[in-house]
C-alpha cells in the first residue's frame, strides 16, 4: 500500500497486488492517514480478499491497523528516512557511519542488523547526549546538539521489528520494499504527464481509466 501525490491536495492511495501486478483498491485523496489503511483492508475483506501480508511506507499509526496481519516496512523509505534526516554525505562520522549501516538493509538479516546498530550505539551514545547551550532555554534544559542524527537512530531502532517480516514468514514471499505500487506510480505519472494543462477533474478520470485497465 502507497500513496501519490500530484501537488499539495490531490493523491491517490493504492493497495496492489505485487505478485500478480493487480490494483486492488484505490481511493483519491487529499491527506495520508491511518483511516485510509484501515478503509483498504475492510474493503479488500468485503471483496473475499484474504490479506496475508502488507508492506507500507511506514506512516505512523498504520501499523495498528494490521494488528493480526505480518507488517513489511519498506526497507527503501527506510532509507530514504535516514537520509532526509542526515543527507547522502553527513559531515559526522557518527552520521556517516549509521547511513552506511541503513544502506545493507536489503542485504542483512535482523539478528545482524541488531547487533550492528547495537555496536554503533555504543561507540556513539555519548555524542548523542551532547547538548548545546542555548540562551533561550533554561540551563537545565538545554537542546540536543544532534537532533537529526537522534532521530534517525531512533527511527532505525523503532522500525527494526517490521523491517524484515519478509524473512520471518518466508512462505509468503512478501516483498521487502513497495516497489510495485512505487513503479506502477512512475508509470502513471508518466502516462497522464504528456496530456498538459488538464483541469484536476479531467486528470482524476485519466488516472481512474488507467488504474481500471491495467495493472
Amino acid at each position: 500500500m502507497d500513496v501519490i501525490f500530484w501537488g499539495r491536495k490531490m493523491g491517490i492511495f493504492l493497495a496492489r497486488n505485487p505478485v500478480k501486478k493487480e490494483n486492488l483498491f484505490w481511493k483519491e485523496i487529499e491527506t495520508k492517514t491511518p483511516a485510509l489503511y484501515r478503509e483498504a483492508l475492510e474493503r479488500l475483506t468485503e471483496i473475499v480478499y484474504t490479506v496475508q501480508a502488507v508492506v507500507i511506507d511506514g506512516k505512523r499509526g498504520a501499523r495498528n491497523v494490521f494488528e493480526d496481519i505480518p507488517v513489511q516496512h519498506c526497507q527503501c523509505h527506510q532509507i530514504q528516512t535516514i537520509t532526509r534526516y542526515l543527507t547522502r554525505k553527513p559531515m559526522l562520522p557518527a552520521g556517516q557511519d549509521l547511513r552506511i549501516l541503513s544502506l545493507t538493509l536489503p542485504y542483512t538479516n535482523e539478528r545482524t542488523f541488531t547487533e550492528e546498530l547495537a555496536t554503533w550505539y555504543k561507540i556513539y551514545k555519548d555524542i548523542l547526549k551532547e547538548k548545546t547551550p542555548c540562551s533561550c532555554c533554561k540551563a537545565n534544559r538545554w537542546p540536543y546538539t544532534h537532533r537529526r542524527l537522534r532521530a534517525a537512530y531512533r527511527s532505525l531502532k523503532t522500525n527494526i521489528p517490521f523491517l524484515f517480516t519478509c524473512q520471518t514468514y518466508p512462505e509468503l514471499h512478501i516483498p521487502h520494499t513497495t516497489n510495485s505500487p512505487d513503479g506502477f506510480f512512475s508509470h502513471l505519472k508518466n502516462s497522464i504527464g504528456v496530456h498538459h494543462g488538464k483541469t484536476p477533474e479531467c486528470r482524476y478520470k485519466m488516472i481512474q481509466e488507467i488504474l481500471n485497465k491495467e495493472g
